[in-house]
């Protein structure tokens, strides 16, 4: 009987604490969407904080139209961010295939910055005009 109540017992536990962290893009203010859905959530917006995080040389490539740039390989990427944009706002950005943005996220969540938007793929899933 006690083997039965300890496996009952380690199994709701098992199972309770897989369910309560936040599914990611959830509650945590973070979103990653797809181009059509970023571009939709930019005019639903309206006013759009838009960071670019890639290099100079790839933002004189071509960027979004309206994006700052801000290195993210720059030693003060966070302080410059933070200086620039509003921490309540929504920040949306990008870098060229999505691992430097999704790095800069996790860095700028833990800055303060309350709500996130990531473009999945980066500028090489942006349509080109």
């Amino acid at each position: 009987m006690k083997k039965l109540l300890f496996f009952l017992l380690l199994s709701v536990s098992a199972l309770t604490s897989c369910q309560s962290q936040p599914a990611p893009g959830q509650s945590d203010g973070t979103a990653v969407l797809e181009a059509e859905a970023y571009k939709a959530k930019m005019a639903a917006l309206g006013e759009v904080q838009l960071l670019d995080v890639r290099t100079p040389e790839e933002y004189g490539a071509g960027h979004i139209e309206g994006a700052t740039l801000i290195n993210f390989f720059d030693a003060d990427f966070v302080e410059r961010t933070a200086a620039a944009f509003d921490k309540e706002k929504p920040l949306m950005l990008y870098c060229r295939s999505g691992n430097r943005s999704a790095k800069a996220t996790a860095k700028l969540k833990a800055a303060g910055f309350k709500e996130i938007i990531d473009l999945k793929g980066g500028y090489n899933a942006w349509p080109k005009q």
